[in-house]
C-alpha cells in the first residue's frame, strides 16, 4: 500500500539548493496531516555529507545515491535512479521543485511511473486522504485544483512560495544503489558554463530588479545593476529586452522565461504584457516605475511611480544607500 510523502531534493556543487528545503517544509505539513513520514531522495557524487541537513527541515529519512554517473545532472541517469527507489518503496506523494531540473525530471518520471503530474503549484493540501494541488492556468488569471487518481501523486512546487521551515527530525540516511547501466545512458554533459556574476538564480532570488523596453538599450541596465548590487538582488528582463539582445535569455522573466516569486520585484520600464505578468505576479511586493500611467503593470503593482525611470532609479539607489548606511 502506497504511503509516505517523498521529495526529490536538489543540490549543486555539493550544496543543497534552497528549493530542497522548501520542498521538505511543504512535505512535512502534508505528512503531519496524513500521519506518515517524510522521505527525500538525494542524488549526486560526494554528497553524503550534506544529506543529513534535510533532517533540519522535517525529513525523517534520506535515500542517498552517491555515484559518479549522477554528477553533473542528466535526465536519463537521475530518472533511472529515482524510478528505481520509488518503485521499491511505493510512496503515496512525490514532490519536485518547479525549477529547470525539477521540471525536466518530474515530466520524465510521470511518464515512466504512469501517473499524473501537477506542475508549478502554489499550494498543496490534503482533502479526503488525497493531495490537492493548486496551480495557475490561463497566464495566472485562474487557479485550478488538481487531484491525481494514481499513485504516487506527483506535483512540482514553485520556488520561493513555500517557506523553508525548520522542524528537526531524525534525518536517517539510507544508501541505495541506483543500478545505473552505462550502456543505457544516452546523454553526457561535456561542458558546464557557470554564471560568474555571483548573483542568485532568478527563481531563488529574494529581490529582483527587472528592466524592459523602457531601458532603451543594454547600457541602460547599468543603473539597475547598481541598485541590484546595493540590495543584493538579481537583475531580470522582459522578453522585449531579451529579444532585442540587451540581456541574455537566462535573465528573462515571464511565461516564456522564468517564473519568479521574490519578496520584492522592481519593474522598471516594463509595460506589463500578460506573458510577463504571468511570470512575476506571485511576487510578495511589486514596485513599478513607468512613464505611462496606463501601463498594465500598475494593475499588479503594490507601489507605482509614474515618471522617467532614468530619474527615479538613481534617486531610489541614493536613498537606499542612505538607509543601508
Amino acid at each position: 500500500m502506497a504511503q509516505g510523502v517523498w521529495i526529490v531534493a536538489e543540490q549543486r556543487d555539493g550544496a543543497l539548493r534552497k528549493i530542497s528545503c522548501e520542498l521538505a517544509g511543504a512535505a512535512r505539513k502534508l505528512a503531519d496531516q496524513l500521519g506518515t513520514e517524510v522521505s527525500a531522495v538525494l542524488l549526486g557524487s560526494g554528497i553524503e555529507g550534506i544529506a543529513g541537513e534535510l533532517g533540519k527541515y522535517g525529513v525523517d529519512k534520506i535515500y542517498v545515491a552517491d555515484n559518479a554517473a549522477l554528477e553533473p545532472y542528466t535526465t536519463d541517469a537521475h530518472a533511472a535512479a529515482v524510478f528505481k527507489v520509488v518503485k521499491e518503496n511505493d510512496p503515496a506523494i512525490l514532490l519536485f521543485g518547479a525549477s529547470a531540473q525539477g521540471k525536466d525530471l518530474s515530466a520524465r518520471l510521470a511518464g515512466r511511473l504512469a501517473t499524473g503530474l501537477a506542475t508549478d503549484c502554489t499550494e498543496v493540501k490534503i482533502a479526503d486522504g488525497k493531495m490537492v494541488a493548486v496551480r495557475p492556468i490561463y497566464a495566472g488569471k485562474c487557479f485550478i485544483e488538481v487531484v491525481s487518481l494514481a499513485n504516487p501523486q506527483m506535483a512540482s512546487l514553485r520556488p520561493n512560495v513555500f517557506p523553508a521551515t525548520e522542524t528537526a527530525k531524525a534525518g536517517t540516511i539510507v544508501k541505495f544503489d541506483p543500478g545505473l547501466d552505462a550502456a543505457q545512458l544516452k546523454t553526457k554533459v561535456v561542458e558546464v558554463q557557470k554564471d560568474t556574476s555571483g548573483r542568485a538564480d532568478l527563481t531563488e532570488a529574494s529581490i529582483i530588479v527587472s528592466g524592459g523596453r523602457g531601458m532603451q538599450g543594454p547600457e541602460g541596465y547599468k543603473i539597475l545593476e547598481e541598485l541590484a548590487d546595493l540590495l543584493n538582488a538579481t537583475v531580470g528582463a522582459s522578453r522585449a529586452a531579451v529579444d532585442a539582445g540587451w540581456r541574455p535569455l537566462a535573465d528573462q522573466v515571464g511565461q516564456t522565461g522564468k517564473v519568479v516569486s521574490p519578496n520584492l520585484y522592481i519593474a522598471c520600464g516594463i509595460s506589463g504584457a500578460i506573458q510577463h505578468l504571468a511570470g512575476m505576479s506571485s511576487s510578495k511586493y511589486i514596485v513599478a516605475v513607468n512613464k505611462d500611467s496606463e501601463a498594465p503593470i500598475f494593475t499588479k503593482a503594490d507601489f507605482g511611480i509614474v515618471d522617467d525611470l532614468f530619474k527615479v532609479v538613481p534617486e531610489l539607489t541614493k536613498e537606499c544607500r542612505k538607509l543601508l548606511g
